[in-house]
């Protein structure tokens, strides 16, 4: 996702072009594809980039390890810094932030490794496939979404059972105890 920015370079500040976005980038060594538009800004630095992004991923839920699609918004904003003076083709120097965004020596600005970037940043830590999702039995594996195991309940460890006797009791007591009638 490549963009050709030397007569935005050029352009007064605060000139505007719209551009679209479709194609894919890789992520996790899978190709996914990247749908949207990017409102490319000039600054008085470089090339402020504004834009929405959508793609579906596929991914593992964290509690029954299934496969499902996610769909992903990414808003993205970051500025480009151009490393060559498009008038004079001299070589600019950059801040002391290194890990900014940069315009090539050729005027493009490759929009890829931000938007990959992105879209990671917008994925989700823990990913469920369903909000209720009932997971897998710890002692058989078997997928509680799909079946239903004969597995005996789990012991507890002693140490919660002072815990549980508290519980139980404060379920076990009638509403009207609770009251105080």
């Amino acid at each position: 996702m490549q963009i050709n920015v030397s007569q935005l370079l050029k352009a007064v500040i605060g000139e505007v072009r719209n551009y679209d976005v479709d194609g894919q980038i890789r992520i996790d060594e899978n190709d996914i594809e990247i749908d949207g538009d990017v409102r490319l800004m000039r600054t008085d630095r470089g090339i402020l980039v504004k834009g929405t992004l959508f793609t579906d991923v596929e991914l593992t839920c964290s509690r029954c390890l299934g496969q499902f699609d996610h769909h992903v918004k990414v808003d993205i904003e970051e500025e480009f810094f151009p490393t060559i003076d498009v008038n004079t083709g001299i070589t600019v120097e950059l801040s002391e932030d290194t890990d900014c965004f940069k315009i090539d020596g050729n005027n493009i600005l490759d929009l890829t490794d931000a938007i990959r970037q992105y879209t990671v940043m917008n994925m989700p830590l823990k990913p469920l496939c369903t909000a209720n999702c009932a997971g897998l039995c710890p002692t058989c594996g078997a997928n509680l979404n799909k079946t239903i195991c004969d597995c005996p309940a789990q012991n507890t460890d002693p140490r919660w059972g002072g815990l549980q006797k508290l519980v139980s009791t404060v379920n076990g007591t009638p509403a009207s105890k609770k009251k105080g009638k």
